[in-house]
């Protein structure tokens, strides 16, 4: 059963630590037991259930598929519990009674002691994007082709490493859009673990502009940063994007990998940071979603110049009109 929540989103979901409030104890680096809380549930009520486990536990939610059944099951992974395991589970309980209708699996569950910086090296691997970018973890001894750029990334426990489905759309698209010897900005939404921006800045993107609102996703992609050197560059800040104001510079290429209601809500603001020509990356969004995120942006003239499916996720490409536009459209 793949996981298949990455960082980015706004407000992102997945960073390292964030274990403060709710009925989640303070966490440790030594291999010591954790807990696990999952809600088993659909496609259309994984948001829901996510959200409720990141409000009860103040943690990033993970999101596993089941492709044999469709389910999903949505999980945090707490050190400690501050509620005996029956309240934690009967408040739970009555929070899903009154989000859901009919029945929800919920299990709560001690798991076994790990060294959990260990674990994540058996699932974690070095992988390409074409021959533009080698994304791997700090322990990897994989070698750059000649004229790819490394990015290193330690997931601990965030997400965001390039292998998601989504996150790997943006990569390439990210590599497919730079022009070499030419002057491209970059603005990153829902940065994450940073894995975009400081993938844009290997690319020779500049200047690179970074936000998320969530204080712990700016904590880890400035630390990503500074391991990959690119800090000079890379500066993530914590900024609401439904705040900020529809004028403001503009931008050659824009990554948003955001949910298909933020999208939607702020296409038009997305849409003023946009330079003529410039491109719009889009990913995280449902293919049940993603139609009416399309239909959006075209009514603020862009075009569709790329789009991706997999499994029950659609990413795409928009163009802006004017110079540097190659007006063609990819439906496929």
């Amino acid at each position: 059963m793949p996981c298949e929540r990455d960082v980015g989103r706004v407000p992102s979901r997945g960073g390292i630590g964030g274990f403060v409030h709710g009925l989640l104890g303070r966490p440790s680096g030594r291999a010591e037991a954790m807990w696990q809380v999952s809600i088993t549930t659909s496609a259309a009520q994984e948001e829901a259930a996510a959200g409720l486990l990141e409000e009860k536990f103040s943690a990033s939610a993970v999101v596993c598929h089941d492709f044999r059944t469709g389910r999903r099951v949505v999980s945090i992974y707490p050190s400690a519990l501050r509620l005996t395991p029956e309240k934690a589970r009967a408040e739970l309980r009555r929070a899903l009674g009154r989000l859901f209708s009919g029945r929800t699996a919920l299990v709560i569950k001690k798991l076994r002691r790990e060294n959990w910086a260990e674990s994540w090296k058996r699932h974690f691997k070095a992988m390409e994007i074409g021959e533009a970018l080698l994304i791997k973890p700090g322990w990897s001894r994989r070698r750059a082709r000649p004229g790819q750029r490394v990015v290193r990334l330690d997931p601990g426990l965030s997400f965001g490493t390039g292998h998601h489905a989504t996150t790997g759309f943006c990569l390439e698209q990210l590599a497919a859009c730079r022009r070499a010897g030419t002057a491209q900005s970059l603005l990153d939404i829902g940065t994450g673990t940073g894995i975009l921006a400081i993938a844009a800045a290997k690319l020779g993107y500049r200047p690179i502009e970074a936000i998320d609102f969530d204080p712990v996703s700016i904590q880890v992609s400035r630390a990503n940063a500074r391991r990959n050197r690119v800090q000079d560059r890379v500066r993530p800040r914590r900024r609401d994007l439904t705040l900020l104001p529809a004028r403001g510079k503009k931008w050659d290429v824009i990554c948003a990998n955001l949910t298909a209601d933020l999208l939607e809500s702020e296409a038009g603001k997305i849409r003023a940071w946009l330079k003529p020509g410039g491109q719009l990356i889009v990913a995280g969004v449902l293919r049940t979603e993603f139609c009416h995120v399309r239909d959006k942006f075209f009514t603020f003239g862009l075009t569709l110049a790329k789009n991706a499916v997999n499994e029950e996720w659609q990413s795409g490409r928009f163009e802006s009109p004017g110079q540097g536009s190659s007006d063609r459209q990819d439906t496929q």
